[in-house]
């Protein structure tokens, strides 16, 4: 195939896109209006070293040859499916105007009409085609731009003299980079500025944003001093950092430089060997070396490589196109350069494939007389797979044996969980014999006992003081959900929770499920509930800052010695003695119905015979929890925090529950130079609080909005001093 001056070359998913006008084969008379535009796919074989056709495809359109001409080609994101595809704009002079197509290629090579429009003059200036597809130009200094989505040739309200750059910025969406006249600064003296002050602004760098209309300030991309001189631009990156907009960007100037700029500020600059430059593309290549391809007016090139400054890497003459990609398939991009060859007019018959690094095919290069190179690295590269693939099967093993492992702990977990509900269950728990374990696969996992009938003696001891635990330590049992939280309380019986330290509750679903682990991640807590309203979290981490509570701890401390000299962490006789388990409630509704073993766990102290106090760790079954998403549809478990003649109607559960979920704030107010002011009187009133019925010290916020189901305590020591307690979430 013969190339001709309208053939345009495009790069897309590594293959070399090849654009042609041509007449039908059958029409060669020269009355017929018939053109055909062609593309072939051509990608390179790594065998032959060249470039071989793959497929191709035709669109026919009614025009003759004189009438008909490629525009430009870019590779545009598809609105309608977000896919990139090759987009070509064709011209089609009439006689009092101009028509336009713009045509999107698919890979079976159809060509899709995506819109077209008529003009009464010609697009010779900053022709660009970006995402939609869309297309932009300026004509008198004017922005004009259509889209696919609307198929209206749009005007922007802005004045500018060249386009140096369009494409996506984050959070601005289409922006265009372009140089407009500067509006001078005002002065009383007409000629208050020098030469070189009017030369500097007589012109600006500016963006404008399509979608929101809005203008953005050049300072951004780079310094005012620089408008003037910029003729191209490439943006690498963009992004927000605390709502400030920062740019990594090239730019190429009438001054034969290149400028690297970051966030509005010259990182380095490298002066370039030809004259005229006039487009800029980046290559990411295999050893993460960013280049920069530098194209000419007078046809020539240059790579500018980025590293710890700026520096022409290589150049070449004579060049008729630069294309980026990953030609060979190595993961990486490398640069294509098509060089002008008048003695041989076949399609990409004089290129060069390099990365400046391991990566260097060239058109013409005898690889024959390479042979013993060839099988030197032919031998060296099928050692380097053997060496690979021994790495390769040493590391599945690896990955065998750990998921082995990972099943082996996963069937122990198991195992130890069925054990330890039939051991406070006080039922008998089978150990897996060695024919159990051969039948259910459980390689490794054996028995620590021997297969006897009788126990031994710490079995039976562990079973006994399992049993020697009272039959009545728990006075009620319930569940409450709060938010996205599942709450479970055990109200325990005094005379047992006296004895008692190292408090919790621990949650193991009843079913058997084989893919999970039966235990559910919870936090407990202690809570008392009585006149002083104080929560006492056993488990839970402190968030609360220590400077703030560090008076009320010392307080409540030395209260508490007072009262229960023996024991600081006691439970006042007439308080409410409640263990919570708190846990997220999203997980557990993918079941639909769950069961659940309440276990507490505990270190009940004995009194011996020498007045020594012995503890020891016991387990006690509270009973079992019921979860259905038919209960929580009908709200069965909600909490309710009601308004009923000045009180709050919530439960004693209720209120416990709230407690569960929510962080305790103390807070100890002094005033040294005037009373306080009534705190009480605001809560109820500006606040919308309202006392419990159960404890009326303690009061319910129901106020719209984020502190809705705050409860607050306020306890007035004297006029100057009182305590303020918040419980949050």
């Amino acid at each position: 195939m013969l190339l001709s001056e309208q053939d345009q070359f495009l790069s897309h998913n590594g293959e070399v896109l090849v654009f042609q006008l041509s007449k039908p084969k059958h029409a060669e008379e020269a009355d017929d209006k018939t053109m055909n535009l062609c593309v072939r796919r051509m990608a390179f074989n790594r065998d032959t070293k060249q470039f071989v056709q793959k497929s191709s495809g035709v669109f026919s359109m009614g025009a003759s040859h004189s009438e008909i001409e490629i525009i430009c080609c870019s590779c545009t994101t598809d609105s309608r499916t977000g896919i990139i595809l090759p987009c070509i704009l064709v011209k089609k002079k009439k006689q009092k105007s101009v028509k336009y197509f713009l045509l999107l290629l698919h890979s079976s090579n159809k060509f899709e009409p995506s819109f077209y429009f008529n003009l009464d003059y010609e697009l010779k200036e900053d022709i660009r085609l970006f995402a939609g597809p869309s297309l932009l130009w300026r004509h008198a200094n004017k922005l004009f731009y259509i889209s696919s989505n609307t198929c209206v040739v749009q005007s922007a309200p802005v004045q500018l003299s060249s386009v140096v750059w369009t494409g996506e910025i984050v959070g601005e969406g289409t922006v265009v980079l372009g140089i407009r006249t500067a509006f001078l600064p005002e002065t009383e003296e007409p000629d208050g500025f020098s030469a070189s002050d009017r030369a500097v602004w007589g012109s600006e760098f500016f963006g404008y944003a399509l979608q929101s209309q809005k203008l953005l300030t050049g300072t951004c991309f780079m310094p005012h001093a620089y408008s003037r001189v910029v003729s191209s631009v490439y943006v690498c990156r963009s992004e927000r950092l605390r709502k400030q907009l920062r740019i990594s960007l090239v730019a190429i100037t009438h001054k034969n430089q290149l400028v690297w700029f970051q966030n509005g500020a010259a990182k380095g600059v490298c002066e370039l060997p030809y004259e005229k430059p006039c487009s800029v593309k980046p290559a990411l290549t295999s050893s993460s070396d960013l280049l920069f391809a530098v194209s000419f007016a007078s046809g020539n090139s240059c790579v500018v490589q980025r590293r710890d400054s700026l520096q022409v890497a290589s150049k070449w003459q004579k060049v008729k196109c630069v294309l980026v990609d990953d030609f060979i398939g190595s993961g990486s991009e490398q640069l294509l350069l098509l060089f002008k060859d008048d003695s041989n007019t076949d399609v990409l018959s004089t290129f060069k494939i390099t990365d400046l690094g391991e990566v260097n095919y060239a058109s013409g290069s005898n690889y024959k007389h390479d042979v013993p190179a060839a099988e030197g690295l032919q031998e060296n590269g099928l050692l380097t797979v053997r060496a690979l693939e021994t790495r390769l099967q040493a590391g599945w093993t690896s990955v065998r044996e750990l998921q082995q492992h990972l099943g082996l702990q996963k069937r122990v977990i198991l195992e130890s969980c069925k054990a330890l509900i039939d051991l406070v269950e006080e039922r008998t728990h089978i150990l897996p014999n060695s024919k159990e374990v051969k039948c259910r696969r459980w390689e490794g996992l054996v028995s620590l006992w021997d297969d006897v009938e009788d126990p031994p003696d710490s079995l039976s001891k562990e079973t006994s003081s399992a049993s020697e635990v009272p039959e009545h330590i728990t006075e009620e049992l319930w569940q409450r959900v709060v938010g996205d939280s599942l709450v479970v309380g055990v109200k325990l019986t005094e005379s047992f929770y006296l004895s008692l330290s190292d408090v919790s509750l621990s949650l193991v679903m009843d079913q058997d499920f084989s893919s999970i682990s039966p235990i559910i991640k919870c936090q407990s807590k202690i809570i008392k509930l009585n006149k002083a309203f104080s929560a006492l979290a056993v488990s839970s981490s402190q968030i609360e800052p220590p400077p703030k509570k560090i008076k009320l701890d010392l307080h409540c401390k030395n209260d508490l010695k007072k009262e229960f000299p023996k024991r600081s962490s006691s439970i006042q006789p007439d308080g409410t003695k409640t263990v919570t388990a708190v846990t997220s409630l999203s997980p557990l509704l993918a079941f639909h119905r769950v069961c659940c073993v309440v276990l507490l766990h505990a270190r009940k102290q004995n009194q011996q015979n020498d007045g020594l106090q012995q503890s020891k760790k016991i387990t006690v079954l509270c009973g079992k929890i019921l979860l259905s998403l038919e209960d929580l549809s009908n709200g069965r478990y909600s909490i309710k925090m009601l308004r009923d003649n000045s009180y709050c109607t919530g439960s004693m559960e209720d209120i416990l529950a709230v407690l569960a979920v929510s962080v305790r704030f103390s807070f100890q107010i002094v005033s040294c130079d005037c009373t306080l002011t009534p705190v009480s009187s605001w809560l109820l009133g500006e606040m919308e609080c309202t006392p419990f019925k159960e404890c009326q010290d303690n009061l319910f916020c129901h106020k719209a909005g984020n502190i809705y189901g705050t409860i607050f305590n306020w306890a007035l020591k004297n006029p100057f001093e009182g305590a303020l307690t918040i419980f949050c979430r």
